[in-house]
């Protein structure tokens, strides 16, 4: 896609074909359910290859937020560096992904919303019945993509918020009147059904992690997620910054993630980091002993805007180019080198269904004793407990 198309940061998916890249052969006036697997074809998932898989697929590499932790800065980032990919690539994409196991895909940026043909991405995957999802700062909503991306088949959208009250986090996007369209978008996709998810930087403009619960109820936020800091990645992934926002010692950084769990007890309001996982980002701190390997690589996956595969946001080399990749560049290590919530979290949740399909293996190998240590490892039970911990979120994904 030519740099031309985004001249101006404000191009949004609309209902109008020409205006969205969408195909003359397809009606989008008929809308595409969203995806929806019966139990029993999930069991049969789980046992053949450990569950559905997740991909983040980063369309375009430009935002038109201005983020004090973040390269994709729109004052930041170099306008020569541009790169979007094209319709035809990303329906490659999908296919590819289907093939190999993937239930969810991530459209995120930059901001995915600027790309002119999202909405024929979303209701491509949406066919093929991967469950399509948006990671957006909610600043190019507006009453006709909202209903749109609806018809297409979205399932599920998250929306960032990076502090407790709204002057703070509009200064810091560099987005006028951003909490207004995202407390719209609420409120719509909720009269769908679609779940929205509010995802929180855990940076130093969190100044009273108690006061959260109420400013994102107050924007219509059912649940949210941390990410945490990042001051630093290997990738081409340009969602960190060395700059102060997300600058902490060790020791600060461990009281940030007992800042969450506090408030996540205290307060009962949803968060999604399983507890497990936040204890786990606090042994990474210490140094001790992680519980749980990462599965990036494995059963996660971040994709670029040129078509590289990497198994996590962190990773210096890609594992592949998007048409190389297949079961034979599979990575399962228990990779723990890095703290990126989107690859640790689902880790954890996941790691029990890994386990099940590790039981049915061996099993059929007739190793019985190696069935036995899958079935009574004690990482199981935890697995458990997070995902009942997150169970109505789960579901509603």
């Amino acid at each position: 896609m030519s740099d031309a198309a985004f001249d101006s940061v404000s191009v949004n998916p609309s209902a109008t074909a020409v205006a969205n890249g969408l195909g003359a052969d397809d009606d989008f006036s008929v809308p595409v359910p969203r995806p929806k697997i019966s139990v029993l074809k999930l069991v049969g998932q789980v046992l053949d290859h450990g569950g559905p898989g997740y991909l983040q697929f980063a369309i375009t590499n430009i935002c038109n937020a201005d983020c004090g932790f973040c390269g994709f800065a729109r004052s930041q980032f170099d306008p020569k560096k541009r790169r979007s990919v094209t319709l035809k690539e990303a329906k490659d994409v999908i296919d590819i992904a289907v093939h190999n196991h993937i239930g969810y895909l991530l459209f995120v940026g930059g901001e995915p919303m600027i790309h002119r043909d999202l909405r024929a991405m979303v209701r491509y995957a949406a066919r093929k019945g991967i469950k399509p999802m948006i990671c957006t700062n909610g600043g190019l909503w507006t009453e006709e993509n909202m209903r749109a991306l609806a018809s297409d088949g979205l399932s599920s959208v998250i929306m960032s918020i990076d502090a407790h009250d709204i002057v703070a986090h509009e200064k810091n996007r560099g987005l006028k009147d951003v909490c207004a369209k995202i407390r719209r978008a609420n409120e719509f996709f909720l009269g769908l059904g679609v779940q929205t998810t509010a995802s929180i930087t855990a940076s130093k403009l969190i100044e009273d992690y108690d006061k959260l619960p109420e400013f994102l109820e107050s924007l219509g936020f059912e649940s949210c997620t941390f990410s945490y800091p990042l001051t630093d990645l290997k990738s081409s992934y340009l969602s960190f910054s060395e700059g102060g926002l997300v600058s902490f010692t060790k020791d600060e950084l461990y009281e940030v993630f007992e800042k969450i769990k506090r408030m996540k007890h205290r307060s009962g309001y949803p968060v999604v980091n399983p507890t497990e996982s936040l204890d786990e980002m606090q042994r990474h701190l210490r140094g001790e002993t992680e519980q749980f390997g990462c599965l990036g690589g494995y059963k996660y996956f971040y994709l670029d805007w040129h078509l590289n595969l990497y198994r996590c946001h962190f990773w210096e080399t890609p594992m592949c180019n998007v048409y190389e990749w297949d079961e034979s560049k599979l990575v399962r290590d228990g990779c723990t080198r890095c703290m990126i919530d989107c690859y640790r979290d689902p880790s954890v949740l996941q790691f029990v269904a890994v386990s099940a399909m590790d039981t049915w293996k061996a099993l059929k190998k007739g190793q019985f004793l190696k069935a036995a240590r899958h079935v009574f490892d004690r990482r199981n039970l935890t697995s458990i407990k997070a995902v009942a911990e997150d169970f109505k979120w789960v579901t509603k994904v």
